[in-house]
């Protein structure tokens, strides 16, 4: 018996051994090497399915060495590392934006930017100005207007017609669902009282006259686009770049491309070739209904040639089955409150079905547009079918919704039971007069109740990834966490919340932008979390907002981005060493 309790003994002196070797050889290799950036004195969230707090982080190379307390970390220090003194703040795993129009965002300076126009005045004022400058410029166009400021919540092309009398004009509502024509745009389309709505589009016409008024939306809207003079590549790279510099200010390391063409793949491709992708990006493609299996292959080989990377992928489709709420083409179960229509699906829902379960089977994720009630069970039925109809993928099931922004009770538990994820952009909801005021009026309070319910499909085992949706709203990822913690405006109002029952906790805000983000575009092994072997992408914001109050988070500024290993943003221009 004595033989046997000592043999055991040493044993458990060996196995002791061995592990305080292997700590000890870790903790060496951390000290050997080159340590290149240590980010201390911070509030550092981890994020992702820990969600611990640390007080410092270590870099080397692209990835995340070390990250613990100040004493742990700050002993690394090298005389080459860069040392980022976070003064108390928080550090956050760069912001992943999921819902974004990334080239659309930034190629809108060619034209008027009447974003936070909200009255008649100022949207005159700003077209005026605009026009008057670019004199020379034969089209006048922008974007931006927002529905409350004009009566009925639509402008007409006489208001327009004033300020722009002699040159075409065409101005995008702020999502982008309708625009906003003057009398000559029309004429130069050939639109008038006898043409006919196009698939998928209206053109609003004077009940009385007949007479086109200056609106179109959805489909409709390209009647006048298509006459707009295409954009030049070197535009196009230059607007890239000009996101890319957009994102870095606002601590955003990655971006999911919310649906685009083969030459924004082209475009991202070449950038990441010559080392300006300086943002990692995952994109969808654009697809529509009635796609045949042929043309799926097609699509197939095409995604085959932008694989898996860090930096630049594919591997999904967007479809849109809905429109917006402010235009009354977002589909309804029920009539608008205002409107005797329902809204409009985009795409037949057999259609959508039989198309979603090609893509499934496949491998490849679906992403659905879908803001009205109907177009979100729509999506949901479209999902649950392929559930029924395909053998699980290789790779598992993570398709969604984009926009949700007004559920029927009965299917906010369907996220959690199909596993769709919500991709949601809350600063969307923010309960503004001039964003929410003709939302809330077309549907109705008690529907309106059940807007963005990131709350409800949160506590139903939902998973939620956040975005902006960006030209829509600003680009700023703490304009969402402010709007998904408080149900505020930027302002504080209405001072109890819009509908506060949807509120989220700051850490599970932060998780949809972040570890949330990086699990819905298959990568939270490699991003989205602040842990030893991840990419090095974080933020430093200016202040501690885990002991801020929540009132403050619209407020909060970046102060430091780093991507891929490397300093990308300074606010204060400050040096680092």
């Amino acid at each position: 018996m004595a033989a046997r309790l000592t043999a055991y003994v040493v044993v458990a002196i060996v196995a002791a051994t061995l592990i305080a070797g292997l700590i000890v050889g870790a903790q060496r290799a951390d000290s050997d090497g080159p340590i290149d950036i240590i980010v201390h004195n911070a509030k550092v969230y981890t994020a992702g399915s820990t969600g611990a707090v640390a007080e410092a982080v270590a870099i080397r190379g692209n990835q995340i060495l070390r990250v613990g307390s100040e004493r742990e970390v700050t002993r690394l220090r090298r005389p080459q590392t860069t040392v980022i003194d976070a003064r108390g703040a928080a550090v956050l795993p760069g912001f992943n934006d999921a819902h974004v129009h990334f080239l659309a965002g930034s190629l809108l300076p060619d034209g008027v930017d009447l974003t936070g126009a909200d009255t008649l005045d100022e949207i005159h004022s700003r077209i005026q100005s605009w026009a008057d400058v670019h004199d020379d410029v034969r089209w006048v166009r922008g974007r931006g207007w927002y529905y409350q400021p004009f009566a009925g919540g639509l402008p007409t092309r006489q208001q327009l017609d004033a300020i722009v009398p002699t040159r075409p004009a065409q101005l995008l509502s702020y999502d982008g669902h309708t625009a906003w024509v003057n009398t000559r745009a029309l004429k130069l389309a050939g639109i008038t009282k006898h043409t006919p709505n196009p698939p998928n589009g209206i053109i609003v016409k004077d009940p009385r006259t007949g007479e086109p008024t200056g609106v179109l939306k959805e489909a409709a809207v390209g009647l006048v686009s298509r006459l707009l003079p295409a954009s030049l590549h070197a535009d196009r790279a230059a607007a890239l770049r000009a996101a890319i510099e957009e994102a870095h200010r606002n601590g955003i390391t990655s971006i999911q491309s919310a649906g685009g063409t083969v030459e924004d793949f082209e475009l991202f491709s070449e950038a990441r070739r010559d080392g300006e992708l300086l943002v990692r990006v995952y994109a969808a493609l654009t697809a529509s209904g009635g796609l045949t299996e042929p043309e799926i292959a097609e699509l197939d080989s095409l995604v085959k040639r932008y694989p898996d990377d860090p930096l630049f992928k594919g591997g999904s489709v967007a479809l849109t089955v809905d429109g917006a709420v402010e235009a009354h083409t977002a589909a309804m179960l029920e009539p608008y409150a205002n409107d005797t229509t329902t809204g409009m699906l985009m795409i037949d829902p057999d259609d959508l079905n039989r198309i979603v379960r090609l893509f499934d089977a496949r491998g490849w994720q679906v992403l659905t547009r879908a803001s009205g009630d109907r177009g979100v069970r729509v999506a949901l039925n479209a999902y649950e079918h392929a559930v029924r109809s395909n053998p699980l993928p290789e790779r598992g099931r993570r398709h969604r919704i984009e926009h949700v922004e007004s559920v029927d009770a009965a299917d906010v538990p369907r996220f959690g039971a199909l596993g769709v994820v919500a991709s949601m952009q809350p600063f969307r909801g923010s309960p503004s007069a001039s964003q929410i005021d003709v939302w809330q009026r077309n549907i109705g309070p008690e529907r309106g109740s059940r807007g963005w319910p990131y709350g409800s499909i949160s506590t139903t085992a939902g998973r939620l990834t956040f975005g902006s949706d960006w030209p829509v709203v600003p680009l700023n990822p703490m304009l969402g966490l402010h709007t998904a913690v408080t149900r505020t405006a930027p302002d504080g109002l209405p001072e109890d919340g819009w509908y506060p029952a949807e509120r989220l906790a700051l850490k599970a805000a932060i998780d949809a932008y972040t570890s949330g983000a990086a699990w819905a575009s298959f990568d939270e092994q490699r991003k989205g979390s602040l842990a030893p072997g991840m990419l090095a992408d974080l933020v430093v914001l200016s202040e501690n907002i885990f002991d801020a109050p929540p009132a403050r988070l619209a407020a909060t500024r970046v102060a430091v981005t780093i991507f891929d290993g490397k300093v990308v943003y300074r606010r204060d221009g400050a040096t680092t060493n």
